[in-house]
């Protein structure tokens, strides 16, 4: 892995790079893109006029006709923000065997390029207990392609972006990076309310309630979602995100053409104006050095694009730890993988084991390794597994059953996959 100069921009590639949330983030971090690639037409558009100078190719990330990974070998960033539904409670948290899951794909293109430092991110839910297998096996991978990784959950509200938005991401660079690499400090307080972020916004118009609203919307918005193309217009988000918009003072039932002008009043039961996407953007962290990127598309398009993204401040931070890593700057520190973090130990244990094993005997080795586990927690995890593995069962004579830990079932480029078939019937729809 080449090193780089510090007083030379560093390179990277980016992939489901959307509309450029995580890719103006980078740019700001110092990073410059050899490569952007992104299904969605709407998102290229915004991408291409926002920075005509990239490379931005549309299409799918795991079509060979698109891209070559290994074109782009030792690049100093390998970077994306895969699709999140496998992961999300919406999209019933599927995993492996949801057709949309890029995850895995990208640690093995990871494997094939080599690159100085990989980036990836996505929703909390990959964070979950019904996950700590597939993110071992990750780390595991990650290890056996030369790299340590590291999870984190990160909050946009912590880097001056008023919403929630909590994003899970994973970092992972060579060891002689990897020693330099410190997660980003948060801003600490206050954090910015809706109503400071968006006043000048609702004053465009004229609004004489514009004040009143901004007192009112006092606090951080709950999470932009982009939402699916399977699904009908934009809006803010579900039931339960529409009740915290309307203790705000936001109508979520929808994105407005324009802000309120002289006189308007909220009809009854509306608890105040709709936002713009222009606004969306804003509390999505498009604001100060952000605020000059343009979207391409009609109104829903422009919100999905906007509402999927990586939010810019959040990119920024991660890209700028990232960069002082690979030039070795700030003080080294232990390894993560020193400290043998296991996210999943029975993973581990069968993983490691040369024959089946029943629960008492993953029991017995947990012990070993001073875990403490009983029976139904084992079960727990077993079923976990065999959602994102071939996990074997053999039935003793004794009665008791034995587990073998087998095939990992994501895709991971597997030419007879069946993601291949649903990508064909489903683009259309494929977020």
């Amino acid at each position: 892995m080449s090193s780089a100069n510090s007083n030379e921009d560093l390179k990277v590639v980016e992939i489901c790079a959307g509309a450029g949330g995580q890719s103006l983030g980078l740019e700001r971090a110092g990073f410059r893109h050899q490569l952007a690639v992104e299904l969605d037409g709407h998102a290229v558009a915004t991408l291409k006029r926002n920075q005509p100078d990239w490379e931005v190719r549309q299409g799918d990330v795991a079509d060979a006709g698109v891209w070559d990974p290994e074109e782009y070998k030792g690049v100093d960033l390998f970077a994306g923000g895969v699709p999140c539904p496998p992961f999300s409670i919406a999209g019933k948290q599927m995993g492996a065997t949801d057709e949309r899951d890029l995850f895995a794909w990208a640690i093995e293109a990871c494997g094939r390029m080599q690159p100085r430092a990989l980036l990836l991110e996505n929703v909390r839910g990959l964070s979950a207990n019904r996950f700590s297998a597939y993110r071992q096996h990750v780390l595991d991978q990650l290890h056996e392609y030369g790299y340590v990784g590291e999870w984190k959950l990160l909050h946009a509200s912590d880097f001056g972006v008023p919403q929630l938005r909590p994003r899970f991401v994973l970092v992972a660079m060579a060891k002689e990076h990897a020693e330099y690499f410190t997660w980003p400090e948060t801003l600490g307080t206050p954090k910015p309310t809706v109503g400071e972020t968006l006043l000048d916004l609702m004053q465009a118009r004229g609004w004489e309630g514009a004040e009143d609203w901004a007192k009112r919307a006092d606090s951080i918005a709950p999470t932009i979602v982009g939402g699916s193309k399977r699904h009908g217009g934009a809006d803010l988000g579900p039931t339960r995100a529409k009740r915290a918009w309307a203790e705000l003072g936001v109508d979520a039932l929808g994105v407005a053409d324009a802000a309120p002008g002289p006189g308007w009043e909220p009809g009854p039961g509306v608890p105040g104006p709709k936002l713009t996407t222009e606004m969306v953007a804003r509390i999505q962290g498009w604001k100060g050095g952000f605020s000059e990127w343009q979207f391409e598309g009609r109104k829903t398009a422009v919100y999905r694009q906007i509402g999927n993204a990586f939010p810019p401040p959040v990119a920024e931070a991660v890209g700028r730890s990232i960069a002082r890593a690979l030039r070795k700057e700030g003080p080294r520190h232990e390894l993560i993988e020193s400290t043998s973090a296991v996210h999943d130990p029975v993973y581990k244990v069968l993983r490691g084991a040369t024959r089946p094993l029943a629960a008492d005997q993953i029991i017995a080795k947990l012990a070993k390794a001073g875990i403490s586990m009983d029976v139904p927690e084992v079960e727990r995890h077993l079923s976990h597994l065999g959602r994102d593995f071939e996990v074997q069962t053999i039935q003793r004579s004794s009665g008791a059953y034995a587990y073998t830990l087998g095939e990992f079932k994501a895709f991971t480029g597997q030419e007879d996959h069946q993601r291949h078939d649903f990508f064909v019937h489903q683009r259309a729809k494929i977020s």
